[in-house]
């Protein structure tokens, strides 16, 4: 086990900070968290009467198009994924290089040594509030809410604020990974709201990367609970954070598995009567012409 004193790890080479980054100050961040975390539940709350009261409302009305303003969200979510994704990912490439496995699970120095992935570790988890509105696209559109759909938006949010305030160490590979997918995911939806026709094949790419990201975090967690019960290096993640991850993320691959099997392995999906996809986090039915 690679264990490294991380008081005294290095941080990547950026090759350029900017002012927001350089000023940023984790202890403020985690005292704010940690006096504020619980308040996820209410807003928790808040946005399920919001979409079910909603869907109620919008049942007899005629459904909402709001093609650009849908462009204009998607655009902004992308943006912010790719740059989150490219100002966090070399903190986890440098620490797997230079410093090992264990690090990268065990040690929270992308918090509290690199002032760039630590702010942006912070923009991701106030993300999880503002990323709620996806819901409100589909209730307005009138597309089917799936429970995957508003079960992922409330559990992320409130797994998001906990291990922050905990500042637990294996999130640095959930950030990477969530940016990523989130990269690649809204552009898709962009693209879209804008009216092209991105390649039949990418919501299944989606999907598999979606799926490959639950899997790698499964086993994030588990090898951070063998840490923790070795005894053989402080690691930096409670057992409860851990479990909960765990469980999150396995009930999360079971429900992207049974989405996959439905949208793409279905017998409507192979004789293309009909194509479903995750849009914005929900289930879109489109007519497709036979070939």
């Amino acid at each position: 086990m690679n264990k490294v004193d991380y008081m005294e790890v290095t941080v990547p080479n950026y090759s350029y900070v900017f002012n927001f980054e350089e000023t940023f100050r984790h202890m403020d961040t985690k005292i704010w968290m940690t006096n504020n975390w619980t308040n996820g539940f209410y807003y928790c709350g808040i946005y399920m009467i919001l979409i079910f009261g909603g869907q109620h409302y919008m049942s007899n009305r005629p459904k909402f198009e709001l093609r650009g303003i849908l462009t204009l969200w998607n655009t902004m979510l992308a943006t912010f994924s790719i740059i989150g994704f490219t100002r966090t990912a070399p903190e986890l490439i440098h620490v797997l290089k230079h410093y090992g496995f264990y690090h990268s699970v065990c040690i929270p120095s992308f918090i509290e040594q690199d002032c760039v992935s630590g702010f942006w570790t912070w923009m991701f988890v106030l993300s999880k509030l503002p990323e709620l509105g996806d819901t409100i696209f589909i209730v307005l559109r009138k597309q089917p809410l799936i429970f995957l759909h508003w079960y992922h938006h409330i559990t992320v949010l409130l797994y998001s604020w906990f291990s922050y305030k905990e500042y637990t160490a294996s999130a640095r590979w959930f950030v990477v990974m969530n940016y990523f997918v989130h990269s690649v995911m809204y552009s898709y939806y962009a693209l879209k709201a804008m009216g092209y026709k991105p390649p039949k094949g990418i919501p299944m790419l989606i999907t598999t990367l979606q799926l490959a990201q639950m899997v790698i975090g499964c086993i994030i967690n588990v090898t951070a609970y063998q840490y923790l019960e070795s005894g053989l290096g402080d690691c930096h993640i409670s057992r409860t954070c851990a479990t909960f991850g765990l469980l999150m993320y396995f009930s999360y691959f079971v429900l992207f598995a049974r989405f996959f099997r439905k949208a793409y392995l279905s017998g409507k999906h192979r004789n293309k009567v009909g194509k479903k996809h995750y849009e914005n986090g929900t289930a879109e039915y489109e007519k497709l012409k036979a070939n």
